[in-house]
């Protein structure tokens, strides 16, 4: 399926006609998620013979980059599940089989959501504060808390992982019910729609066969951690390419509609077909590096220690640039944009979520300054 099929024009105007609305009353995106899921939009990396679109990340970038110019909070809600199906096809096309069941759960209709990230766990996916109770028929019992959980109100399969007694990082999956709690906080500056709740884990079972991996703590080269990674960065970035986008596209039309009281047009303004070129110039960069990262992901290329660099770089400058092409659209389009209630006002604000993704400035500084002099001194 080609991407303006999956995401016609005017599916993308009834998104963000409901954007300002989910975003006023702080709302989940209930009817953009159900359009999604009516069109197998959450299907979109199963083989077409499965009921999906046959996709490789590639196609599921640009296409996540495309909603995000309509609505930003409902791309980046859908983001996160699309990234379970980016990890388990990522894994099949390597010869890993440990996430079948994910595919096979995206296709009979479940909902993924990523449980990862943790109050004041700044080692991410190589450390966790969650217990992980080992039992005794293999089942697992999670309890902690996660935070930024996405679809929130949707999800029906919550990805996590805590540390068991031994010390190692076990990953499972628990289901929504009994021992998972999501505790309704999602009250932000931006990205409303996607209901990022804090999750509260009490005992959460993850039956033995949903318990897929166990890991020493610390960096690991195993492909799950690989899998995360690639998967997680590629697709957010995705979204922040797409803030990017539409900040051009409203930059560029405010040149083209705006007039100085001399009757001299904007477009010949030379300040501002500055501001507009040096947006112009990040769209370009960032459309190349976000095509030749996702491609090489399908293609299977083996960048060796060069593929975290080139992930965190994408991701880090997808939300760098968004931050600055929505600004520089502000500029362009004059104080009435300013005002609570305009596209402008409200893609300013969900543009801001960029900084608290991982990886974050300094963390992505790290990975690409290890790779090019070594990891700094004990």
């Amino acid at each position: 399926m080609e991407i303006t099929e999956a995401l016609p024009e005017e599916l993308l105007e009834r998104f963000r006609a409901r954007a300002a609305d989910y975003d006023e009353r702080n709302t989940f995106c209930t009817e953009d998620f159900a359009e999604l899921r009516d069109r197998g939009y959450l299907k979109a990396l199963l083989p077409v013979e499965r009921g999906g679109y046959g996709w490789g990340l590639s196609e599921l970038a640009l296409a996540q980059r495309r909603l995000a110019t309509a609505a930003p909070a409902t791309a980046l809600a859908v983001n996160m599940h699309h990234v379970w199906a980016g990890v388990a096809q990522l894994l099949a096309a390597r010869g890993d089989q440990r996430l079948a069941m994910v595919q096979d759960w995206i296709a009979e209709g479940e909902v993924m959501a990523f449980g990862i990230s943790e109050p004041g766990n700044d080692a991410v996916l190589f450390d966790s504060k969650t217990t992980a109770e080992e039992r005794g028929d293999g089942s697992v019992a999670f309890t902690g808390t996660k935070i930024f959980t996405s679809l929130a109100p949707a999800f029906t399969r919550l990805g996590v992982f805590g540390k068991n007694a031994e010390g190692q990082l076990v990953h499972g999956f628990v289901a929504r019910g009994e021992g998972v709690e999501s505790l309704n906080d999602w009250n932000t500056l931006g990205m409303r729609a996607s209901q990022s709740h804090t999750t509260k884990l009490s005992g959460a079972i993850a039956p033995a066969q949903w318990v897929h991996t166990r890991l020493a703590a610390g960096p690991n080269p195993d492909a799950l951690v690989f899998g995360i990674f690639a998967s997680f960065l590629t697709l957010t970035a995705s979204v922040y390419v797409g803030l990017a986008e539409r900040g051009l596209q409203l930059g560029t039309a405010a040149l083209q509609r705006r007039v100085h009281q001399d009757g001299q047009a904007y477009t010949q303004d030379v300040r501002s077909r500055s501001i507009l070129a040096e947006a112009g110039m990040r769209m370009l960069t960032l459309d190349a590096l976000q095509r030749q990262v996702a491609g090489d992901l399908d293609a299977l290329v083996d960048h060796g220690p060069q593929w975290f660099p080139k992930l965190v770089t994408l991701r880090t400058r997808a939300g760098d640039w968004a931050r600055e092409n929505i600004q520089d659209a502000g500029q362009l389009i004059g104080g009435g944009g300013y005002f609570r209630g305009s596209e402008f006002e409200r893609l300013y604000r969900d543009v801001q979520a960029s900084w608290y993704h991982p990886s974050n400035a300094a963390s992505a500084a790290n990975t690409v300054a290890s790779w090019l002099v070594g990891p700094l001194e004990d």
